[in-house]
C-alpha cells in the first residue's frame, strides 16, 4: 500500500486500485478500481508492473501496466494513469486492449461510495442523456438498482464540503452492495442487463475515466479531518432482545467427523446443528444415517437444510426425505426447505428459472414433516431473498446466509462487510416484521457461489474472493470476524446464528489435511465458546461514538451476571475507556488475543481480574467481561 497525497486530497494505492479516498481526512469514496471478472464472477489479479509515481508542484501521478491471463493464453493489457491536484481532483483514466479476444463478465471501472453517514442522503444523479434526478442514497436495501444510465453523482460528504463523481467511456449503473454485506454502493459497467459474458474483439479498446471533484465552500481554514480520539469511549445503549444460539453447519462430508469430534472435543458450546442434505449433489440414505448417529451425540436443536430438488411431484420428494429420516431415527427439531433452483442468483434483466410456487412447496414439507418447525427463505445470501421475497405465512421462521468475500477478499472490506450487517437485518424485518430469524452459515470462505458455476479453489491460501478456504479462518482473524458478526446481529432479535463448522475448511479445530496442526482448535473456536454460553441472556447496545474500530455488546443473565464482549477489527492496536459503563468490583476479563492463542488452543481461555483502565485491546483481539450485580 501506498497513500497519494496532493493537498487535502489523499488516497491509498493497492493493488491498482485505489482505496479510502479522503478529503481533509473525511472519506469521499470507499474505492475506485478498473476492475475485470470471469465467466463466474471471479474477479481477476493481475500483478501490476512500471509502476511509476511522481510528487510534483500541487500534483501526485501515478501510472502503471497490468495484464490479465484468460483461459486458452486469452490476455488483456490494461494501462492507467492516475492524477491527484491539490485543488481538490481526482482523475482515473484505464484503457484495455487484448490481441487474443478476451472473454469477460464486467470490464471496466467500479466505484464504491460508503454507507455510513452516506445511506438515506440526498444525491444528485446526472444521467447519460444530461437529465438530473435528485434522490437519496437507498436506506433500506434495494434489490434492484437504484439509478441506471450514470454519468454523473453528486453528494454532500460533510456540511460545506461537496463531491461530484464524474464516470465517462460506458453507460454505468449502480447497485445497492449491501445485499451481499459490502459496505458501499458500488456503480458499475456494464449495465447487468445486457448478455454476459461477453467478448472484447481482437484489437478493440476500452478506454474509460472516473473524475471526483471536490468543492470546498467551508469559510476559513477547516479543521482536519476527524479522526476518532483515543482512548475509545463506551457507553451503554438501549436495551435488547435475548441473544441468539449459535449453530454450526454440517455436510454430509463431514459428518463422520463431526461424530468423532462432538465424542472427543463436544460442540464448543453451540446450542444448533444445521445438517445440510442436497439429493442433487447425491446425498442419500447413508447420509441421513450419518446424521442421526451424530445427532445422538448432540443435546441441542437439529435442523435438516433441504435443497429440495423440485423435478417431481413435491409431496413425493419430501416425502422420500421424511421416510430417510424417520427410518434412519434422525432426530429433528426445524426443518428449512428452499429449493434448489434459488440457490441461484436471477440478476436484473435475467429470467427467473422454473420453480413451483413456495406455498405448494412449503405446504407439502408441512405434510411431510407434521409437527416440527418449518423455515424458509434462502440457502444463499440477502440478495435472494430481498429479490424473490418468500411468503411468511406459512413458516416458524425465516433464513439466509452472509459471506464477505462476494466482491473482495483483502482485509479491510471485508471486517467493512460488517457495517452492512445491520442494514440487512434491520432490511429483512421491514419485510418481514418480527418473523423469527435466523442466519447462517456465515463464515469467511464460500461454500456456494450463487453468481457462477463454482467456488474458487485456494490451494494458496490467499486473499481471494469467492474462495472455498480463507486462511484467515485459522487466526485471530478468523475469530474477530465471529465476534464482529455477533456484534452488528445483535439488535436482530435472531434466534439462531451458525458462524462455522465443528470440522473441516469451515471448523473450529483443524482436521488432516489441513495448514494447521491437526486437532489444533483454532481461535474462532474460543470464540465460539466465549459466545455461544450466553444464548438467551437479555442483550444491551453498546455505542462506541464515531468509531467503527470496536464493536461491543453487553447481555445480562437471570442469575445477576452481567457480560461485557468487545472486539478489535482492526489491525492496530486499540485503548478502551469503560468508565462510563459502571463494571462492577470484582470484575474478570477473558481475552483472546495474539499473546494468549497459543494457550488457549490447548487448554481454553483463562479469566483474570480485570484492572487497568483504559485497558489496550489488541490487533483482531475478542475480550468478555464479565460481572456479578447484587
Amino acid at each position: 500500500m501506498q497513500v497519494l497525497r496532493a493537498g487535502l486530497l489523499s488516497a491509498h494505492l493497492i493493488g491498482g486500485g485505489l482505496r479510502e479516498i479522503a478529503f481533509d481526512g473525511i472519506e469521499v469514496l470507499r474505492a475506485i478500481a478498473f476492475v475485470v471478472r470471469d465467466r463466474d464472477w471471479g474477479t481477476y489479479s493481475p500483478a501490476i508492473a512500471d509502476l511509476t509515481i511522481k510528487q510534483g508542484e500541487g500534483e501526485t501521478t501515478v501510472s502503471y501496466r497490468a495484464v490479465c491471463e484468460g483461459p486458452d493464453a486469452n490476455t488483456l493489457s490494461i494501462r492507467a494513469v492516475i492524477t491527484l491536484s491539490s485543488k481538490g481532483s481526482l482523475t482515473f483514466k484505464a484503457q484495455a486492449e487484448t490481441p487474443t479476444g478476451f472473454e469477460n463478465n464486467r470490464c471496466g471501472f467500479c466505484v464504491l461510495h460508503p454507507i455510513v453517514g452516506v445511506a438515506g442522503a440526498p444525491v444528485t444523479v446526472e444521467h447519460v442523456d444530461g437529465s438530473i434526478q435528485y434522490a437519496v442514497f437507498p436506506d433500506r436495501i434495494e434489490p434492484w438498482q437504484p439509478f441506471q444510465e450514470i454519468r454523473a453523482l453528486t453528494h454532500s460528504v460533510m456540511p460545506g464540503i461537496d463531491a461530484e463523481c464524474r464516470m465517462e467511456g460506458d453507460m454505468f449503473e449502480m447497485e445497492d452492495q449491501r445485499n451481499w454485506s459490502d459496505a458501499s454502493y458500488k456503480t458499475y459497467v456494464r449495465p447487468l442487463a445486457l448478455p454476459w459474458p461477453y467478448q472484447i474483439a481482437t484489437g478493440e479498446t476500452v478506454s474509460q475515466a472516473v473524475t471526483l471533484t471536490v468543492t470546498d465552500r467551508r469559510a476559513g481554514r477547516p479543521q482536519a479531518g476527524s479522526h476518532d480520539a483515543r482512548p475509545v469511549h463506551l457507553t451503554w445503549g438501549e436495551d435488547l432482545r435475548p441473544l441468539p444460539q449459535i449453530g454450526l453447519v454440517v455436510t454430509p462430508e463431514e459428518a463422520g467427523a463431526v461424530r468423532s469430534a462432538l465424542a472427543s472435543h463436544g460442540a464448543f458450546g453451540a446450542k444448533g446443528l444445521l445438517l445440510h442434505f442436497d439429493p442433487a449433489a447425491g446425498h442419500g440414505p447413508s447420509d441421513i444415517e450419518a446424521f442421526a448417529a451424530l445427532a445422538a451425540l448432540f443435546s441441542g436443536t437439529i435442523t435438516l437444510e433441504i435443497a429440495l430438488p423440485c423435478k417431481g411431484p413435491l409431496a413425493g420428494e419430501l416425502g422420500a426425505i421424511a421416510k430417510l429420516v424417520a427410518d434412519a431415527g434422525l432426530r429433528l427439531d426445524a426443518v428449512m426447505v428452499s429449493p434448489a433452483v434459488d440457490r441461484q442468483s436471477t440478476p436484473p434483466g435475467s429470467q427467473w428459472p422454473d420453480c413451483p410456487p413456495l406455498e405448494e412447496v412449503y405446504a407439502a414439507a408441512r405434510a411431510a414433516f407434521p409437527g416440527i418447525r418449518l423455515g424458509g427463505g434462502m440457502l444463499s445470501y440477502f440478495t435472494e431473498i430481498n429479490r424473490k421475497r418468500v411468503p411468511a405465512g406459512p413458516l416458524d421462521f425465516v433464513s439466509h446466509a452472509t459471506n464477505p468475500i462476494v466482491h473482495a477478499a483483502d482485509d479491510l472490506s471485508v471486517m467493512q462487510t460488517l457495517e452492512a450487517l445491520p442494514f440487512i437485518w434491520t432490511s429483512l424485518r421491514a419485510i418481514y416484521g418480527q418473523k423469527p430469524y435466523r442466519v447462517g452459515p456465515s463464515t469467511l470462505a464460500m461454500r456456494q457461489n450463487p453468481y457462477g458455476s463454482r467456488t474458487m479453489d485456494n490451494p494458496n491460501g490467499e486473499r481471494t474472493a469467492m474462495a472455498n478456504r480463507d486462511p484467515r479462518h485459522n487466526g485471530l482473524f478468523g475469530a474477530a470476524f465471529a465476534a464482529g458478526s455477533a456484534a452488528a446481529f445483535v439488535g436482530a432479535g435472531l434466534e439462531q446464528l451458525t458462524l462455522s463448522a465443528l470440522t473441516g475448511p469451515f471448523g473450529l479445530f483443524a482436521g488432516p489435511q489441513e495448514p494447521v496442526p491437526e486437532g489444533m482448535v483454532r481461535p474462532i473456536g474460543r470464540c465460539i465458546e466465549l459466545l455461544a454460553c450466553m444464548a438467551g441472556w437479555q442483550a444491551r447496545a453498546v455505542k462506541s461514538g464515531s468509531s467503527r474500530d470496536i464493536l461491543a455488546f453487553g447481555a445480562s443473565c437471570d442469575d445477576g451476571r452481567r457480560a461485557l464482549v468487545l472486539v478489535n477489527v482492526t489491525r492496530s492496536p486499540l485503548e478502551v475507556d469503560l468508565q462510563a459503563l459502571g463494571i462492577g468490583s470484582g470484575a474478570s476479563i477473558v481475552l483472546l488475543d495474539e499473546t494468549t492463542m497459543i494457550a488457549a488452543a490447548s487448554n481454553g481461555l483463562e479469566a483474570r481480574s480485570m484492572s487497568e483502565q483504559p485497558f489496550a485491546l489488541m490487533p483482531y483481539a475478542v475480550a468478555r467481561i464479565v460481572w456479578e450485580v447484587a
